[in-house]
């Protein structure tokens, strides 16, 4: 006897396993993970300091942009009472000018204000207003320094106005007195309005620089023209026309002819076309050739001419009178 056999349903095979992706670990992450916090601590750390940096970007703002002075005024000390106060100064750029100065300029009752309460504009015309800045920059520090450039003027001469010394730059912007016990090594101007002229002063002397060391004052006459005294001694008259141009001439025929230090006492250039000069004592005033030897003078030159009719008449007529004489006696 036969017998059927059933079969059921082959046995299901497990499903495969599904692959999990493995998370990756930013570096950001790794150095949350290593801080000493948890990362709520730190949410909470970064979200009061960026509404901290809002707050005092929006008092910044507002104070800048001229906020009504009530509103700007309670944040200016809102921020101040929070630490936003100035408390210290900082400088850079001084060679000359005393600290001490710069600080009071940059002060002037803003110690212990409100850092954003001051108005840097205007502390920048203060310095400016005093002679030796030729330049400043003023800007904030927070919380609590204001930081300050200078850009000094450099000294180029001294002017010298009623027996008053001033230290003076190119430009002629008045600087410091000066204590005549202790002069500066500085090319000296003299006389009324000298200092105004300092720019066209300089541009004089740089047409004859050879010159330039031996010079030890210039004095402005008539508001017009310059007098150059040498260390030598000797006193330059320069004309009001054409001044760099007589003053490389006079370098010229001092270097072809020494001049200076030869015992003159003054060289006159104010006529184009000649240059007189001077010896101490003497009542009379020489036109210098161009070996700097004096020229003769109309009356040597007419003194000259009388010696030589003498002379020719001693050796001409009458010496043959004399002769014919001399000869009828023998």
């Amino acid at each position: 006897m036969s017998r059927t056999i059933r079969r059921g349903p082959p046995p299901k095979r497990p499903a495969p396993r599904r692959k999990v992706p493995v998370k990756q670990v930013s570096v950001m992450d790794r150095l949350i993970g290593a801080l000493p916090v948890g990362e709520d601590t730190l949410r909470r750390i970064v979200t009061w300091t960026i509404t901290g940096i809002g707050g005092v970007a929006v008092l910044g703002a507002a104070v800048w942009a001229g906020v009504p002075g009530m509103i700007g005024g309670a944040l200016a000390e809102g921020a101040g009472r929070a630490g936003f106060r100035v408390e210290q100064i900082d400088i850079v750029g001084l060679k000359r000018m005393d600290r001490d100065t710069v600080y009071a300029l940059a002060l002037q009752g803003h110690k212990d204000q409100a850092i954003f309460a001051i108005d840097l504009a205007e502390v920048r015309q203060s310095l400016l207003r005093y002679g030796w800045v030729a330049d400043a920059h003023v800007s904030r520090r927070l919380p609590n320094t204001l930081l300050i450039g200078i850009t000094e003027r450099t000294p180029a001469a001294v002017w010298q106005d009623r027996g008053q010394l001033t230290l003076i730059d190119e430009t002629g912007q008045l600087l410091d007195p000066v204590n005549p016990a202790a002069m500066p090594d500085l090319p000296l101007v003299i006389g009324p309005g000298a200092d105004r002229q300092e720019v066209a002063y300089q541009a004089l002397l740089a047409a004859a620089p050879a010159l330039k060391p031996r010079i030890r004052a210039a004095t402005w006459v008539g508001n017009r023209r310059w007098d150059l005294t040498f260390e030598s001694g000797e006193t330059l008259k320069l004309p009001e026309e054409g001044s760099a141009a007589a003053l490389v001439q006079f370098a010229e025929k001092d270097g072809a002819h020494p001049l200076l230090g030869r015992g003159w006492l003054s060289f006159d250039m104010r006529d184009p076309v000649k240059l007189v000069a001077r010896r101490p004592g003497a009542s009379m005033a020489h036109r210098l050739q161009d070996d700097g030897a004096p020229a003769p003078t109309a009356e040597e030159k007419s003194a000259g001419r009388a010696g030589d009719d003498k002379a020719g008449n001693s050796s001409g007529p009458a010496a043959q009178a004399v002769a014919s004489t001399s000869g009828g006696e023998g």
